[in-house]
């Protein structure tokens, strides 16, 4: 029997659990005000040319608008002292070569991390206004991306130390449908459509409890104390990038203190951070050639969930290392880690409440580890004609993902992945510089493993799968500057292949030319007109792969690669050195995308909820579509003003074979970003973010197929596209304030989550129909479950260095 009711949610458990909560921030800002304060901080770091990386000799390190500043040394190292602790601009300028100012440059008492220069050498001078022969990158990837300084990353108001979540809100970037998780979805693509680079090393997922086949998850898993800075594109790619067709982002880790041991403790709302750097094998010098960095995080999200009776227990752990050692002048290596351990449980509820109850009964049982291990060796030529960099790395991801009918007791199994994928990579590349041009290549090889158990007894398959092959690339990329210097110019070339597949000469078919350029309509650079156009392949997940069918054949040996043309313009207007604003229309076309057999929809369309994507059957004719427009206005910190305002107007659209296309479960139409602060005196910080996007679609329920199988939720993709969700809407604000004493700094922080009570748009949840107390009434009936999702959620933390 099939009836649809709806049923509240019954009140809130979380009182006291707030009452704590305002006594600690009420302890922690009016807290150790008796200890002795110290007013002044240092600053230090090298200043070295872009190109050579030879270290620029008498290079002026200032502080903008104040007489402090240093000179670099023979090594290019410099140290400022005795700074005042606040927020500054600071400039790097050397004779013959491009000024470089950092924004939004904190100073503490204590903690302070290196701040070093690449200074592009100039190659003409108009009218006092220096013209710099662009950079590789300003080439390459000229419009259609962004870049986060460690600051910002650090203080995002919502982001709660978690990089992911900043990344959504930058533009044409979305989240999941009501923000809870962490997939990045980048102009209508969909989440498993990016690559993740940490120093060079491709990491294949950002987050714990991540999805297989996918990248998102609810929390994120780099450390922020690591990052040095976060570049995004959305675009544009470089040629040494294997398999994006949306985004790339790569999160460059700083180095640790050559100098001395310092220490970072972080405290927020779900976890616990410890941060150790410093010099190794010092001796007698000033500074070290090796230095370390190495963190452990724990959460306690565990802990307070069961404290305050939620159904669910997250529990995961994560470290992370970086070291790196100077041979010479010319080589330097570093070696890079990062793993986690993640339990994801269920709490035995003792008062029954009917979401949480469904809750209970739906959520996957996930045990999952991961580990990603690198070496790179980074050369540069004596003549300063050019580099290299090998980097040989290996990531491994152990994911037990399970459904039981009774998750409290783990007993009625009804679905379970138990699986394990490898990579070991190499990848080389040297970059020369040849009179104007500058010249890549590389290549990449790789040695790929995946086993499978899978237990699926909804969909009446069940099999084991073990494969491995070989993948290969060869990528090129040349860029220059003609016409004065008025036009950059940049050719790539990429090709991928494996031994697995069966499609047919693999590095021809998959050949990916790109081409990008930008203009400069005035001699001062303030205007100019971008462009780019490009093909990029991706590889299917493993999960495709590696799936077989009840007679044990690998049914998709078939599978192509992934194919999306690119077509992006725009104009960007510099107002000054602090300030710009662009405007972009871009268009992207998908070809050979895979189609659900089960299902019959495109794949385009999975992969953001807890599940194992791709593990299934599939065809490769699935078509799509996204295009759009996007405005950025941007505002480096100036006069203790900062922020990002961007608005995106796109459609998203895919098939399932076929010239029929219907709107993606990413379609929402709209995104609307505001990051911005403003910094007061005594180093007080108020900042905000808001967020905005339209109407999103969703999969509605097929009830009755639901209710003879519950608890396992059977979608019905044939009314993809039919419902859309309300509108999202969600705007956060942080308080910061800085405390400076003699040996340590401490930064206390109150965020609000949603803090205007916007109820956040979620999908219908089912459940069985139940009495008062909680036991199934018969006959099985299901249910909606109306639930609130407007609560204001306050948020402290700490950051202590010393």
């Amino acid at each position: 029997m099939l009836k649809i009711r709806f049923i509240r949610k019954s009140g809130s458990t979380q009182t006291s659990f707030v009452s704590a909560l305002i006594f600690t921030i009420t302890l922690f800002f009016t807290g150790p005000v008796w200890l002795s304060a110290q007013n002044t901080g240092s600053l230090s770091g090298y200043v070295r040319d872009a190109r050579s990386g030879e270290p620029l000799i008498g290079a002026a390190v200032s502080i903008e608008e104040t007489q402090l500043g240093a000179v670099t040394d023979l090594d290019g190292f410099y140290e400022i002292t005795n700074i005042p602790t606040q927020t500054y601009q600071i400039s790097a300028t050397y004779l013959g070569y491009q000024k470089d100012t950092r924004f939004n440059v904190i100073i503490r008492s204590a903690g302070n991390p290196a701040l070093n220069f690449e200074l592009q050498e100039a190659v003409e001078q108009l009218n006092e206004v220096v013209v710099s022969a662009s950079s590789r990158e300003d080439m390459v990837t000229p419009l259609s991306s962004q870049t986060l300084s460690a600051v910002e990353i650090a203080t995002y108001p919502g982001g709660n130390n978690d990089i992911a979540k900043v990344v959504q809100s930058l533009p044409g970037v979305a989240g999941s449908v009501g923000g809870f998780r962490n997939d990045i979805i980048i102009r209508g693509g969909a989440p498993n459509e990016n690559v993740y680079y940490l120093d060079g090393v491709e990491i294949p997922n950002i987050n714990h409890f991540s999805t297989q086949g996918s990248a998102g998850g609810p929390v994120g898993l780099i450390n922020v104390s690591f990052v040095e800075q976060v570049d995004l594109s959305t675009s544009a790619f470089d040629a040494r990038y294997d398999n994006p067709l949306s985004g790339v982002v790569q999160f460059d880790q700083r180095l640790g203190n050559a100098q001395r041991f310092r220490t970072n403790i972080r405290v927020s709302a779900s976890e616990t951070a410890l941060t150790l750097e410093g010099p190794l094998f010092k001796g007698g010098r000033e500074n070290s050639n090796t230095t370390f960095l190495v963190s452990g995080r724990r959460s306690y999200l565990q802990f307070l969930f069961k404290l305050i009776g939620l159904p669910i227990l997250p529990d995961y752990w994560d470290y992370q290392y970086k070291i790196n050692h100077k041979i010479d002048d010319y080589n330097d290596i570093s070696l890079i880690g990062i793993g986690s351990i993640d339990d994801f449980s269920v709490n035995e509820l003792e008062e029954f409440e009917p979401e949480q109850q469904a809750t209970l009964d739906q959520v996957p049982i996930i045990k999952q580890w991961s580990v990603t291990t690198g070496i790179s060796w980074n050369r540069r030529l004596k003549d300063g004609s050019g580099s290299m960099r090998t980097v040989l790395s290996n990531n491994v991801l152990n994911n037990g993902f399970s459904r039981f009918t009774d998750n409290v007791g783990q007993s009625g199994l009804y679905f379970s992945n138990d699986s394990r994928e490898s990579e070991l990579k190499l990848r080389h590349e040297q970059t020369r510089y040849w009179g104007d041009w500058i010249l890549s290549a590389g290549l990449v090889l790789q040695k790929a493993d995946y086993s499978n158990e899978t237990v699926n007894l909804v969909d009446d398959l069940n099999f084991t799968s073990a494969i491995d092959f070989w993948r290969y690339g060869f990528f090129a990329q040349a860029s220059r500057s003609v016409f004065n210097n008025r036009l950059d110019i940049s050719l790539g070339l990429r090709s991928d292949a494996n031994t697995f597949t069966n499609e047919e000469q693999q590095l021809l078919t998959t050949l990916s030319p790109r081409l990008s350029l930008s203009y400069a309509l005035d001699p001062a650079k303030r205007w100019r007109l971008n462009a780019s156009v490009g093909r990029y392949y991706k590889i299917p997940p493993y999960t495709i792969l590696g799936y077989r069918n009840n007679e044990g054949m690998l049914v998709n040996r078939d599978a192509r690669y992934i194919r999306s043309d690119h077509l992006v313009a725009g104009l960007e207007y510099n107002l000054n050195t602090s300030a710009r604003i662009t405007l972009e229309g871009f268009y992207k076309n998908y070809d050979r995308y895979p189609v659900s057999i089960l299902d019959q929809v495109s794949l385009a369309n999975k992969g953001a909820g807890f599940e194992v994507f791709g593990s299934e059957a599939i065809t490769s004719d699935g078509k799509g579509r996204t295009y759009g427009l996007e405005f950025l206005f941007q505002q480096q910190y100036t006069k203790n003003f900062y922020g990002i305002l961007a608005y995106t107007l796109f459609r998203s659209e895919f098939s399932a074979g076929g010239d029929t296309y219907l709107p993606s479960l990413w379609d929402s139409r709209q995104l609307i970003t505001f990051t911005g602060g403003y910094k007061f005196k005594r180093n007080w910080e108020l900042s905000l973010r808001y967020r905005y996007a339209g109407r999103s679609p969703f999969v509605p329920v097929d009830e009755t197929a639901t209710l003879e199988r519950y608890p396992a939720i059977i979608l019905d993709y044939s009314r993809l596209g039919s419902e859309r969700l309300a509108s999202f809407n969600q705007a956060d604000i942080r308080i910061d304030k800085k405390f400076n004493f003699r040996k340590f700094a401490l930064d206390v922080y109150l965020e609000f989550q949603n803090a205007f009570n916007q109820n956040l748009p979620e999908e219908p949840q089912y459940g069985l129909d139940r009495d008062e107390m909680g036991n199934v009434i018969s006959p099985n009936t299901l249910v909606i479950i109306e639930q609130e999702n407007s609560s204001v959620l306050p948020i402290i933390g700490l950051v202590l260095d010393f």
